[in-house]
């Protein structure tokens, strides 16, 4: 009997050498390909949750850039209302000087020209954070990350300090030159609109429409009056020649790189279209028409059938820097929190400083 089993062995033994190299094959084919799988799996497995702390750190960012605006929107408020400082003027007219008209037309000019400004700045300040607490959000996050290759931080707290202080030039020559240039373009478009001239809200809009005009096709760069530009202002913002303050010039390189953008135009822009539509929607309160009023043009859909005298106008106008820089979050710094275009921005900037090839830098 095992003689005839090992006559069948031997003549059938190309096939079994054959069937067992396949089945042995097969075997090997499918651990391997169930170790790539198990690879696989933990590769996307650490990939996700790699993503998801990703995103909790960004969304973390963005909650302190939020507070950091409301912090800042006190100091900001200062420096604009000591620069342009209508409570003198208003306490003037109270005392019922000689030279009364002559204080009303400079009150004209203050007033239009400090909430314009007001705008302008609250918008930068933003887009500013923004941008720079995105950049370090985006190093940070590599120095805490998993495996980073080099053991120095990126973003030590002495460099965050140094970089974040450049914003005293937002408060500081940066408002001072617009302000300058915001009083010229309001004394262009309002110098010679009598204070008795009545005007509608959308003859209001008209001449925020062509002082805007003036502003924003001058020759300053809008991005200027957020960052100085001149490399030994850069310089001289790091406050010396340590490592630490050659990172913190390199971020401030890095921020200028990203306002040269057209990108970032595109979203200041934004920015500057959303405030001024949220003043006139305040401005839009002071010019409804008399309750029980019946006349055609008493209709919500037609405020620009209801006018006041410039003189009326000014103290409005006057009043909007409280709420344009309130510390509370009023509609019109959430409106500008809450502008798509800035989030959109914001999470491209930390997208680029958060990517492990920055490490490299």
């Amino acid at each position: 009997m095992f003689s005839s089993v090992w006559n069948f062995v031997k003549r059938h033994k190309r096939k079994f050498i054959f069937t067992g190299a396949l089945f042995g094959g097969v075997y090997f084919l499918g651990k391997y390909a169930q170790k790539k799988l198990s690879d696989m799996q933990e590769k996307e497995a650490s990939d996700y949750i790699s993503q998801a702390r990703r995103q909790f750190h960004f969304e973390s960012n963005q909650r302190t850039c939020n507070m950091t605006v409301l912090s800042m929107l006190p100091p900001l408020k200062e420096a604009i209302t000591n620069q342009l400082n209508s409570e003198s003027l208003t306490a003037l007219l109270k005392e019922k000087p000689a030279n009364k008209l002559e204080i009303w037309e400079d009150l004209k000019i203050l007033s239009f020209t400090r909430t314009i400004v007001g705008v302008y700045s609250t918008c930068m300040l933003v887009v500013l954070l923004r941008v720079q607490l995105n950049i370090i959000g985006g190093y940070l996050y590599l120095d805490n990350s998993v495996g980073k290759s080099s053991p120095s931080p990126m973003a030590p707290p002495e460099v965050q300090q140094q970089y974040l202080s450049s914003i005293h030039h937002l408060l500081g020559d940066g408002l001072t030159e617009l302000i300058t240039v915001v009083k010229k373009a309001v004394q262009n478009a309002l110098e010679s609109v009598p204070l008795k001239q009545s005007l509608s809200l959308m003859e209001v809009e008209q001449q925020l429409s062509w002082i805007r005009a003036e502003i924003e096709a001058g020759e300053r760069n809008m991005s200027w009056f957020l960052l100085a530009d001149d490399q030994n202002a850069l310089a001289d913002q790091a406050c010396g020649l340590t490592e630490n303050d050659v990172v913190t010039i390199r971020l401030l390189n890095e921020t200028r790189d990203m306002f040269d953008s057209p990108d970032f135009s595109t979203v200041l822009n934004s920015s500057f279209n959303r405030g001024f539509s949220r003043l006139l929607d305040n401005l839009a309160e002071f010019f409804r028409p008399p309750p029980g009023d019946s006349a055609p043009f008493a209709a919500s859909d037609s405020l620009s059938a209801v006018s006041l005298p410039l003189a009326k106008i000014i103290p409005i106008i006057n009043g909007q820097i409280n709420s344009i820089c309130s510390e509370t979050p009023s509609h019109f710094v959430q409106d500008l929190l809450m502008n798509d275009q800035v989030k959109e921005f914001a999470a491209n900037v930390y997208e680029t400083f958060s990517a492990p090839q920055d490490l490299q830098k």
